[in-house]
């Protein structure tokens, strides 16, 4: 029941690797969005906050296929792409990277900005008053003070891309051994008539990743909390 075999754990190592690669992407994006959002006041705020959300309450087929039209190889950028470059996006597992980190933006940027509003900003100007420029005031006062808010939405962004299936099938597609993420895979096994010990293996496996994520977020919450005060 519990033995992986070769191919299941070959999935659950591209599925980690992809999960990985998606925080690393995402986490320089998520930050001057999160600092953005929480930090200045501009023309068209709420549209922009509305943009970034907006993977939370779309299927994730409709963001699957809206980044075939614009990076798959016949798309509006992906074509240039790959002719200037020979970089195809589809079926490749960092297609799965490029899906599965739309979907986790705004997770990661709603915990960085959260973080990022309870920094003092009195704090940030006393710096600059003694000549701090901005951009390191940010990086010494500013985001230490928010790094649990970094470390939750990265932890996050990590269980969300585990869970991925909509837009990895719809864009990166459901190759054995390129893009066959656990989603996918589960998927794959449930329509096979001897699948079902294999699916139930790699279910069980889903939900004690993405649970002991989910409480390693919030022991370094909890910790980073207790180490401020």
């Amino acid at each position: 029941m519990w033995n992986l075999s070769p191919a299941e754990l070959a999935i659950v190592l591209l599925s980690l690797k992809v999960a990985a690669c998606c925080v690393l992407v995402l986490l320089l994006p998520a930050i001057g969005m999160a600092w953005l959002l929480a930090r200045k006041q501009f023309w068209g705020h709420a549209l922009v906050d509305a943009l970034v959300h907006l993977p939370m309450v779309l299927p994730p087929v409709v963001l699957g296929y809206m980044l075939l039209v614009l990076l798959g190889r016949r798309g509006w950028i992906g074509r240039w792409l790959y002719e200037q470059f020979h970089i195809q996006l589809t079926f490749h597992w960092w297609g799965a990277v490029i899906a599965s980190a739309v979907m986790a933006f705004p997770l990661m940027v709603r915990a960085i900005r959260q973080a990022l509003m309870q920094v003092n900003p009195l704090l940030e100007q006393a710096a600059q008053t003694l000549g701090a420029s901005p951009a390191k005031t940010f990086l010494t006062i500013t985001l230490p003070l928010a790094y649990h808010g970094v470390l939750t939405g990265g932890i996050l962004a990590f269980s969300r891309s585990l869970g991925e299936f909509g837009a990895t099938i719809t864009f990166a597609g459901n190759l054995e051994g390129e893009t066959r993420t656990l989603p996918l895979a589960i998927y794959s096994l449930t329509q096979s008539p001897e699948g079902d010990a294999a699916a139930l293996r790699l279910v069980i496996l889903s939900v004690l990743v993405s649970v002991a994520a989910l409480l390693v977020s919030q022991w370094l919450e909890r910790r980073l909390l207790r180490s401020q005060r």
